[in-house]
């Protein structure tokens, strides 16, 4: 859980994903589009990935990948993502990382 926590706490936006995981690509592409360049950390080529994988789930993450994290905090999954977005509620959280334009 210490990894999850560091990488998610010193990154503002936060991908946790495996690299064959077109989920993750699709919330990848949205945060581009937004503005925000996301920290993207593949599970499946760390070697500690299952101890990942088991702390996101301690952490109340059950759902597959992707696992988004703001500021710290964990959104969920594409569906949590999604919703924030078409909501309106995303683009607020992620203001303090988009570039000044």
């Amino acid at each position: 859980m210490d990894k999850v926590q560091k990488i998610s706490s010193e990154n503002g936006v936060v991908i946790f994903s495996k690299s064959t995981c077109c989920l993750s690509y699709a919330v990848h592409i949205l945060f581009q589009e937004l503005g925000v360049i996301p920290y993207v950390h593949e599970i499946d080529r760390d070697p500690e990935g299952k101890e990942i994988e088991k702390a996101l789930s301690r952490m109340g993450f059950n759902g597959p990948v992707p696992a988004v994290f703001i500021s710290g905090t964990l959104i969920g999954s594409t569906n949590e993502v999604m919703s924030l977005h078409l909501s309106g509620s995303l683009i607020p959280l992620l203001q303090p990382y988009r570039p000044l334009n």
